[in-house]
């Protein structure tokens, strides 16, 4: 359930699926709603909503859900873009604009352009053009789309016409199977003793113990070193 983004969309493309994560993939999302995977599937192959509305706090898995959409799409031979809002900010237009002929849109972080006016009426008309040429979209923000500081009526009121689904926080349990799982792609071995001594040792944001895995997972190699509680003591300077 990771939460890095490529600034794809607005820059070069890169060969189908190979531009997105291979860690964000649908089936690396820990604990998804209930009927998410589902919506979002179908949302990709362009099969069932056309347009989805992703709503949930920071850390829980937004980006990491509308780059698999983007990598599923591409899989099955459709024309795919990621836009960050927030790179997007004060050009939205340009950057929509920019995406026409495409089969699936991730527009990630609306909260990003909330309260800005040009931003908003571009954001409103893609959202009418997307509906008239089929365009499957999903919208992922921190919250419902009156919640967010939209500041154009019209615009609140097609988005809340999306399919909604709501994202929660992670519990300590669900960190856990994230850092085991991600481990074990890595081929890294991760002892059971070791994953609790980080999640009472370290920061439990899932974001900083996932860049500690990656940490781990260089330094063990560099050091030919299992991956031990003795190990990340004296790597993290805590003997």
């Amino acid at each position: 359930m990771s939460r890095d983004v490529p600034g794809a969309g607005l820059g070069p493309q890169l060969p189908l699926a190979l531009r997105y994560p291979p860690d964000q993939r649908f089936e690396s999302y820990i604990a998804p709603p209930d009927g998410a995977l589902a919506a979002l599937s179908w949302l990709a192959a362009g099969t069932g909503a056309d347009w989805v509305y992703l709503a949930g706090a920071s850390r829980t898995g937004k980006t990491h859900l509308a780059l698999a959409v983007c990598a599923a799409a591409e899989q099955q031979g459709r024309r795919a873009a990621y836009l960050p809002a927030i790179a997007a900010a004060g050009r939205m237009r340009e950057a929509l604009d920019a995406l026409e002929g495409h089969d699936v849109v991730a527009v990630d972080g609306l909260d990003a352009i909330a309260g800005a006016w040009e931003d908003e009426v571009a954001l409103f008309d893609f959202h009418n053009r997307a509906r008239g040429s089929g365009l499957n979209v999903l919208y992922t923000a921190r919250s419902i789309p009156d919640d967010i500081g939209l500041v154009l009526p019209d615009l609140r009121s097609r988005l809340g016409q999306c399919t909604r689904i709501a994202l929660g926080a992670l519990d300590d349990d669900g960190r856990r199977r994230v850092l085991r799982e991600r481990a074990q792609r890595r081929g890294l071995v991760l002892e059971e003793a070791a994953i609790d001594w980080l999640m009472t040792r370290t920061d439990r944001d899932l974001a900083r113990l996932l860049a500690l895995l990656e940490r781990i997972d260089r330094e063990s190699l560099a050091a030919q070193r299992r991956v031990t509680v003795p190990f990340l003591r004296r790597m993290l300077g805590l003997d």
